[in-house]
């Protein structure tokens, strides 16, 4: 099993002298590999179910075990060895060093690890994002499309065996979108798992199974599904909670 979740929950306090809000209320889960999505309306603590599982941010109660990991009790150095190693991540505003050149942003993470860059892997991840050429670009010369491109090679220079990507193409044209999903469907090609948190039902309909949630809570996972049945789920959860 790549990640378990058991009774994910998650509360913030806003203000002093306030009741904490919940965000998540007691999500359970396993991924074995492939694509998983996790889909729901705005608010429905998506993000914040991803870096959970992901052990970005800790759960209030429960645990998510990643990698035979489990990150309530890991060491934060065992934290950072398992992410510099293991784990891809692609954020929705793509975390790039604007000073650093595309190139030094894909190889920035085996720096940071103390590795000799693996030049040909650097090279290999842009050129299979279509970047190659733009090697010397520094971010701020680049579309947002370009930018999240160089993000995924980032990602994928270090063959990593889980990539957890949020919102991963909410600033893409329906092309690129495509184009970003098949790249991140190179890890689970590879024997590895991806995850990714997405507003957009067409996308995440190109995952392997697809994790609905609203207010918090699991709604149902399922397999491969089509338009009209995430949607279906959705709608349904909103009949049984009106009066």
């Amino acid at each position: 099993m790549v990640l378990r979740a058991e009774d994910i929950r998650k509360s913030f306090r806003v203000r002093k002298g306030t009741p904490d809000v919940e965000v998540l209320n007691g999500i359970s889960l396993s991924i074995a590999g492939g694509v998983t999505a996790i889909v729901g309306p705005s608010g429905s603590g998506k993000s914040t179910l991803l870096y959970c599982l992901a052990g970005l941010e800790r759960p209030t109660s429960g645990r998510s075990v990643l990698l035979d990991q489990d990150l309530t009790t890991i060491s934060a150095r065992r934290l950072a060895v398992m992410y510099r190693e293991r784990i891809g991540f692609v954020f929705q505003n793509f975390n790039l060093i604007p000073s650093l050149t595309a190139w030094e942003n894909v190889a920035l993470p085996q720096r940071l690890g103390g590795k000799r860059v693996d030049k040909k892997a650097v090279n290999d991840a842009l050129d299979q994002v279509g970047l190659l050429t733009h090697s010397y670009d520094r971010p701020g010369t680049l579309s947002g499309g370009e930018q999240q491109r160089v993000a995924i090679a980032r990602a994928l220079a270090n063959a990593p065996d889980i990539l957890f990507a949020d919102e991963p193409t909410g600033s893409l044209d329906s092309r690129s979108a495509a184009t970003v999903n098949g790249y991140m469907r190179t890890v689970s090609e590879r024997g590895g798992a991806v995850i990714f948190v997405t507003h957009d039902i067409p996308a995440a309909c190109t995952a392997d199974r697809v994790v609905v949630i609203r207010d918090g809570r699991l709604l149902v996972t399922l397999e491969r599904p089509e338009p009209a049945d995430i949607l279906a789920a959705l709608a349904a959860e909103i009949a049984s909670a009106t009066p």
